[in-house]
């Protein structure tokens, strides 16, 4: 009497298994947003709102505006200038949101993430999952700040925009990613304890010295003994090259070459995802 082997062969590869998970996943997480959808746009404007009405309505209206001296032309050129800062603060913030304090939270005592882990794919998926997600959430909210930036402001000061539609449609999604990226990192990184240090000591930092309301190029007049020191120093920082390629597509004001902004935020994007993976398996296998 003879026997034959049975072999079972998979109905699909391995990359298809992959793919069709990190779907679900990434669909998931924006069948929640949709859900909180009213939430989630409350988050995004407000910052940017804020910002938008203090420093180009209520400055300019009580004769305080930044630029001033030149009248409503000065103001304006603030204008111009801020107006893509705030997306670029605005797709940082939302980086940090959507992926940073979730899963500081999840990482937490609850330890919700194993609910996550546990789907049939690779440890790398769930994170690069997450990353995907929250860029699309920073994807939505660059496009909410528009509308905020065009109509927001007082008589006579008005942010003279020219839409480089090439710049814009590449750099965000590429922006967004590296932002999430980060918010990876960040989210391994800190327990739900010590958000207020992340905050503190990383996200304070990033703003402030990430082009928000100054251009790049202008930073050359700070010297000491002929070395511009901060337009070096602020060379560390990402959020810097979102801002100064934002400013290359939606103006004409004088900004950082894109030849550089490109391959650095790439840079930053690789980095920021290579080291938030290998803190993501540490944290969950721990």
């Amino acid at each position: 009497m003879s026997s034959s082997a049975i072999t079972v062969q998979p109905t699909r590869s391995v990359f298809a298994a992959s793919r069709s998970a990190l779907g679900a996943l990434v669909k998931r997480d924006l069948l929640v947003l949709r859900k909180h959808a009213g939430e989630f746009a409350a988050r995004t404007i407000m910052q940017p709102l804020l910002l938008v009405f203090v420093f180009l309505y209520v400055f300019p209206s009580i004769g305080q505006g930044i630029g001033g001296g030149s009248g409503h032309a000065g103001e304006s050129d603030f204008a111009t200038v801020l107006v893509p800062g705030v997306v670029a603060i605005t797709i940082m913030f939302q980086g940090i949101q959507s992926v940073a304090i979730q899963l500081s939270q999840e990482f937490g005592y609850t330890r919700e993430i194993e609910d996550r882990v546990q789907a049939p794919c690779p440890l790398w998926l769930v994170a690069v999952a997450r990353v995907l997600s929250g860029a699309t959430q920073g994807l939505i909210s660059a496009v909410l700040v528009f509308p905020i930036a065009a109509v927001v402001h007082a008589p006579g000061v008005e942010a003279h925009l020219s839409v480089h539609w090439w710049v814009v449609v590449t750099l965000i999604p590429l922006a967004c990613l590296a932002m999430t990226s980060l918010g990876l990192v960040l989210g391994t990184t800190f327990e739900p304890r010590n958000i207020g240090l992340m905050f503190g000591f990383v996200v304070l930092p990033l703003v402030f010295l990430g082009g928000t309301y100054y251009q790049w190029t202008k930073l050359s007049a700070i010297q000491v003994g002929g070395f511009p020191w901060l337009q070096t120093l602020v060379l560390v920082n990402p959020l810097i090259y979102i801002a100064e390629g934002m400013r290359a597509g939606l103006t004409d004001a004088s900004h950082m070459h894109l030849y550089v902004v490109y391959p650095v935020l790439i840079g930053f994007c690789v980095l920021f995802l290579s080291l938030g993976l290998r803190n993501f398996r540490r944290r969950v296998l721990s």
